[in-house]
């Protein structure tokens, strides 16, 4: 017998509404509450992204830093105090996680809006995706609801997220330790499509990779002549060189052709493809359909905002991301 549309719709109350599942996150969350909350998010990243191309890259980096440490609580944001010692200073994100003052203009606006509604994670998590579809990639519905934290982990930042010369075995293993798999490991590489990366991340690759004072056999050499021209033995630790030599600001399927071509820019990028039969066999789909990476980076990103949030009566809602209310 067919459910009564009673029944459908006590369901469809039950599913979406906040209130009912104090752990679960809902893409309605805010339609009561601050109905104009995705609205606001997504005009001050169109105008930051507008102003400087490279803030969608950055954006995007901020969610993943944030949510490998501790979860998706927007700890990264929190700024040092009497009693925190902020993310900021970690190794991964001293000199290179950018895009704080986005956020701080994001919260300003939401908190105009609707006051002590709308968390920083939440902002981050939607900030993300809207960099994400302004660069040209891939859409998805962000969950909503979490709560911020009171409390941020250097050490975990320092330990936790996945680092440029990490070994395949070790970033796997970060990624697992969070709940994500090998196939989200490949897809979610593919944020490096957009963006930029510093000298001092892949210096080792260029002169001395195993630690035999002999570049990395792995990478072309051509692209390696072109590199060490603008990153030095010695200085130049801040030189910015794009993730993706082909097309740095568009969100596509390049990186994993420039992979398969020995031009990863990072040595996490190209021991993708080098060591390991399944990330290579991944790397190899997604570098012949753009569909079918963007269809998993869409699913990947929303099992990764879904790492640990604070929900309910854990955490607040901080009026000013740098600090706890």
């Amino acid at each position: 017998m067919a459910p009564s549309l009673s029944l459908v719709m006590v369901f469809s109350l039950v599913a979406f509404s906040p209130l009912c599942f104090g752990n679960y996150l809902s893409p309605n969350y805010y339609d009561h509450s601050c109905p104009k909350a995705l609205e606001i998010v997504q005009s001050v990243v169109a105008k930051a992204v507008a102003r400087e191309t490279r803030m969608a890259a950055s954006l995007l980096r901020l969610h993943f830093h944030d949510c490998f440490v501790k979860g998706c609580d927007a700890s990264l944001l929190l700024d040092n105090s009497s009693t925190i010692i902020s993310e900021k200073g970690s190794n991964p994100n001293r000199n290179s996680a950018r895009g704080f003052e986005v956020i701080d203009e994001i919260k300003s606006e939401l908190e105009k809006a609707c006051p002590q509604t709308v968390s920083c994670a939440d902002a981050l998590a939607l900030a993300a995706r809207d960099s994400t579809v302004l660069a040209g990639g891939p859409s998805w519905v962000v969950p909503l609801g979490r709560r911020d934290s009171k409390g941020a982990s250097l050490s975990g930042s320092n330990n936790g997220i996945p680092a440029p010369n990490n070994t395949l075995p070790t970033i796997i293993t970060k990624f697992k330790r969070v709940g994500l798999d090998i196939v989200d490991v490949v897809a979610l590489s593919g944020s490096h499509t957009i963006g930029f990366s510093r000298c001092t991340s892949f210096r080792q690759r260029l002169y001395n990779q195993s630690g035999n004072g002999q570049p990395d056999f792995t990478l072309d050499p051509t692209y390696a002549a072109r590199l060490r021209s603008g990153c030095p033995r010695s200085g130049g630790d801040q030189n910015l060189f794009p993730l993706d030599l082909l097309t740095p600001a568009k969100f596509d399927n390049n990186y994993y052709k420039n992979i398969i071509g020995a031009k990863g820019l990072l040595s996490s990028d190209q021991i993708l493809f080098t060591k390991s039969q399944n990330t290579m066999a991944l790397v190899k789909q997604y570098a012949e359909n753009m569909h079918l990476f963007f269809d998993q980076f869409a699913k990947s990103m929303v099992k990764m905002g879904n790492i640990s949030p604070l929900t309910g009566h854990k955490g607040e809602i901080r009026k000013n991301c740098r600090r706890i209310n």
